[in-house]
C-alpha cells in the first residue's frame, strides 16, 4: 500500500525542495519564490498543515536539511544567492532574546502562525557561486554541514564542496570551515589501482568486469578532452546541463566518507574526509561502458568504434543506511533518466603472493539499471532500513524499487501527479502488475 495526499498551492512559484524531519512528522519545502515553508502532518486524518512561512533568501533557494533532533530543531538552507543560512526553531519567549551573529541578523522571521518562530542564527558567506546542495553530517560525527556551490569562471568552472563544523551548539554562531574540496580537480585513484567493476541487469546481480591499466578515470578524462554534441535532452556545457549532489556514508565506522557529484561528467566520487591528510578519492562510479577490448555484460550498451561515451549529469544521490551489511548501497539519478543502484564493497586487506598485504581498495558494481521515467531524475531517496528506493522524475512519477529474493531489484510500484490530484489521501494498491514491467 502507498498512502498518497496532495498539498494544494504549496508555493507561489515551483518547488525546489522538499525535507522530511527525523520522526517524519513534519515537512520543509522551498522554492522559486524564495520562502521557506515548514508543514506538520495532522496524524488523525493525514493533512499537512502550514505551521511557519517566511522569506529566507534574496535569490532562489535550492535545497533544505534538516540536523539530528539531538542538536534541537535546525534547518539549513542553501540558495541561488551564493549563502547557506542556519535556522532554528524557538518559542516566542525566547525569540526576544536572540542576539545577531557576525555575518546575519539573528532577527525572528515572521511567520503564519503558530506558537514559534524560525530565528537566523547563522549566515555562511564563503561560497563563490550559488549553492545547489547542502545536508547536515551523520550525529555520530558531531554538528557538521556540507554543501557543495558552482561557480562559473570566463574559462572553467569550480565545483567546490565545503565543511563545517559548528564551535558554539548552544548559540549556533559560529561555524569554521574544516575542509574545502574542488570535487572536479580532485585526483582520482591511482590509474595503476585495478578495480573490479560490474554492469548488471535488473534481473543479473553477479555480473562482473575486471578493470584494467585503461580505467573509468582515462575515460573521464578523454571524455572531457573530446565534448560530445548534443544528441538528446539532458545533455550539454551549460550550467543548466549540469547535476550537484551530495550524500554522507550513514555508517559510523568508515569515518567521514561522501559521495559527490558535479557538473556533465557523469560520475560519482567517494571521497574520505579525514582531520589529518587531505582528502582522497576511494572510488570513481562511473556508468560509462567499458574501456576497448574488454568483455560487456547483459544490459550494457557500448558505443561504437570511434565514438566517446556520453555523460549525462548525475542529478541526485543518496547513501543508504547499511543496517548491518557488509557492503554500501548507492543509488544515483541521471539527466539520462535511469536509476542506478551500486553495490560498493569497501577496502579489505589481501595478501599477494609472497604473503605480503596488498594495495588496499574500493570495489563497486552495478546492481540495477532502471529507465522508467524515460526523462531526467530529479531525486532518489533510501527509506530508514536502505530496503527500498524511491524516485522522482520529470515525468510525473514517484517510482519505488525493491530488492526481491535473490537481492534481485524490481520495481515495487510507482504514484502519478495525475492521479494523487484525482484521488487525494487514499490507498494506492500495488499488485502483481507493477512488479512484472
Amino acid at each position: 500500500m502507498i498512502q498518497t495526499g496532495l498539498i494544494q498551492s504549496a508555493h507561489n512559484d515551483l518547488v525546489t525542495d522538499v525535507a522530511y524531519d527525523f520522526y517524519g512528522l513534519r515537512l520543509a519545502t522551498c522554492s522559486l519564490d524564495q520562502r521557506i515553508k515548514v508543514w506538520q502532518v495532522d496524524e488523525s486524518n493525514g493533512n499537512w498543515n502550514v505551521e511557519d512561512d517566511w522569506k529566507a533568501h534574496d535569490a532562489t533557494v535550492s535545497k533544505l536539511s534538516w540536523a539530528h533532533p539531538e542538536f534541537g530543531t535546525i534547518l539549513a538552507s542553501a540558495s541561488f544567492d551564493r549563502t547557506v543560512k542556519i535556522w532554528e526553531q524557538t518559542s516566542f519567549a525566547s525569540t526576544a532574546d536572540s542576539q545577531p551573529n557576525g555575518a546575519g541578523t539573528g532577527s525572528p522571521q515572521a511567520t503564519s502562525g503558530g506558537s514559534s518562530r524560525w530565528v537566523e542564527r547563522a549566515v555562511l558567506v564563503d561560497a563563490r557561486g550559488t549553492v545547489r546542495a547542502v545536508e547536515f553530517a551523520p550525529h555520530h560525527f558531531g554538528l557538521k554541514l556540507i554543501y557543495e556551490s558552482f561557480c562559473k569562471a570566463t574559462v572553467s568552472s569550480d565545483h567546490h564542496v565545503r565543511i563545517y563544523e559548528c564551535l558554539e551548539q548552544s548559540s549556533l554562531a559560529t561555524w569554521q570551515v574544516s575542509e574545502e574540496i574542488d570535487v572536479s580537480t580532485l585526483p582520482s585513484v591511482s590509474l595503476s589501482s585495478s578495480y573490479s567493476v560490474a554492469f548488471a541487469t535488473p534481473t543479473q546481480t553477479s555480473a562482473t568486469l575486471e578493470g584494467a591499466s585503461a580505467t573509468l578515470v582515462a575515460q573521464a578524462l578523454q571524455q572531457s578532452q573530446n565534448p560530445t554534441t548534443q544528441g538528446r535532452p539532458g545533455m550539454g556545457n551549460r550550467e543548466a546541463d549540469g547535476g550537484w549532489c551530495i550524500s554522507w556514508c550513514k555508517d559510523r565506522y568508515w569515518g567521514e566518507i561522501i559521495a559527490a557529484g558535479c557538473g556533465i561528467s557523469g560520475v560519482i566520487k567517494i571521497i574520505q574526509l579525514s582531520s589529518s591528510r587531505r582528502p582522497t578519492t576511494l572510488l570513481t562510479l562511473d556508468p560509462s561502458p567499458s574501456p576497448a577490448g574488454l568483455p560487456a555484460e547483459a544490459g550494457t550498451s557500448l558505443a561504437s568504434d570511434g565514438d566517446t561515451p556520453t555523460p549525462f549529469a548525475i542529478t541526485s544521490v543518496a547513501w543508504a543506511p547499511s543496517c548491518g551489511r557488509s557492503y554500501h548501497l548507492i543509488a544515483t539519478g541521471g539527466r539520462d533518466g535511469h536509476v542506478r543502484i551500486w553495490r560498493v564493497k569497501p577496502a579489505e586487506e589481501e595478501l599477494d603472493v609472497e604473503g605480503e598485504g596488498g594495495d588496499l581498495k574500493w570495489s563497486a558494481n552495478v546492481v540495477a539499471d532502471f529507465d522508467h521515467h524515460k526523462s531526467a531524475v530529479g531525486r532518489v531517496e533510501w527509506n530508514i532500513t536502505g530496503t527500498v528506493l524511491s524516485s522522482a522524475g520529470n515525468d510525473g512519477h514517484v517510482r519505488l524499487w525493491k530488492a526481491t529474493i535473490g537481492n534481485v531489484w524490481r520495481p515495487a510500484g510507482s504514484i502519478g501527479i495525475e492521479q494523487s490530484e484525482d484521488t487525494q489521501d487514499v490507498d494506492v494498491n500495488m499488485g502483481e502488475n507493477s512488479i512484472a514491467e
